[in-house]
C-alpha cells in the first residue's frame, strides 16, 4: 500500500524533530551548557535572573558533563587544569546532583584564610582597594547602599567584591584551609551572603571540590531579567530585561 503524503510528512517531522533534540543534547554535552543564576552569592559579578553559558570543554570532560550524571566516565579526559579568578558551576560534593557555581579562589596545595575580612593565601593577604557602594540586599533583606572592593588574586585576575557585613561577618575570620591535591577552595563575591568552602558540607557548605565535580566555565550572558521577574513572561521585556547585561562575558 503507498503511503500517503500526509503519513509521510509526520515521519519526517519526526525526524526533524528526532535530529534537533540530538544535536542540542551533543551541543549540551559537549560544548555549551545554559545556567540561571539562582541566588545572590556572586553579586555584584552576576546577578539574580542572568542566564549565562558554560563551557564544558573548558576543564575537559567527567561524568558531570553528562545529563544525569551516569557513572561511564572514570575522573577527567582531555582535563585542562581550573585558573585562579575562574568562575566555574560544579556539582555539589555532598550529594554529586546540585548544581552551585562559584569562583575559583584556591588551587590543590593552597592554604587559604579569612583573617578580619581579609583574603590571605599561602599567608599572603590578598590586596583590595574599595570602590563605589552598590545597592543591594542586607541580611534583613532591605535594599539600602553596600561597601564593594576591588580584589586581585594573584595571578593578575580581579574582581569586585561585597562585604555586606564589613569585616566581622559570619566567615569573615576562620581556622587555614588547606586544599587537598586534585581539589579547589571555592568563594562567592558576596562574601557574607555565600555558602561555599569556608563551611564544612557536614554544616551545609561546600567544602573542597574536586576536580571531577566540575562541569564547566562561565564564559558570556546570554539573557537577564530583574530579580522576581520571570524570562518567559514576554510581554514584560521591555521592563524586566536588563539589556545592558546582554552579551557582557563573566569575569
Amino acid at each position: 500500500m503507498a503511503q500517503s503524503k500526509q503519513d509521510g510528512g509526520i515521519v519526517d517531522t519526526i525526524k526533524v524533530i528526532i535530529e534537533a533534540l540530538l544535536i542540542a543534547l551533543v551541543i549540551r554535552t559537549v560544548l555549551f551548557q545554559p545556567f540561571n543564576i539562582p541566588s545572590g552569592s556572586l553579586i555584584p559579578t552576576l546577578l539574580v535572573g542572568d542566564y549565562l553559558f558554560v563551557s564544558k570543554y573548558a576543564y575537559g570532560y567527567s561524568k558531570h558533563s553528562i545529563p544525569f550524571s551516569p557513572n561511564i566516565v572514570s575522573g577527567r579526559i582531555w582535563e585542562a587544569k581550573l585558573r585562579r579568578g575562574d568562575i566555574a558551576v560544579f556539582k555539589l560534593p555532598s550529594d554529586g546532583s546540585t548544581d552551585y557555581i562559584k569562583r575559583v579562589i584556591g588551587l590543590p596545595g593552597d592554604k587559604i584564610q579569612m583573617i578580619d575580612g581579609r583574603l590571605y593565601i599561602n599567608g599572603v593577604i590578598v590586596p583590595r582597594e574599595p570602590t563605589k557602594e552598590i545597592i543591594s540586599t542586607d541580611v534583613f533583606g532591605r535594599e539600602r547602599p553596600l561597601p564593594t572592593y576591588r580584589e586581585t588574586l594573584p595571578g593578575g585576575v580581579n574582581h569586585l567584591i561585597i562585604e555586606r557585613d564589613g569585616d566581622r561577618g559570619t566567615f569573615d575570620n576562620t581556622g587555614v584551609f588547606e586544599v587537598p591535591p586534585n581539589h579547589y577552595f571555592m568563594m562567592g563575591d558576596n562574601r557574607d551572603n555565600s555558602t561555599d568552602s569556608r563551611e564544612s558540607p557536614q554544616n551545609g557548605g561546600v567544602g573542597f571540590v574536586p576536580f571531577e565535580n566540575f562541569v564547566g566555565r562561565a564564559e558570556v550572558i546570554f539573557f537577564s531579567v530583574k530579580d522576581g521577574e520571570a524570562a518567559w513572561q514576554i510581554w514584560r521585556w521591555p521592563w524586566s530585561v536588563r539589556w545592558n547585561r546582554i552579551f557582557t562575558t563573566v569575569r
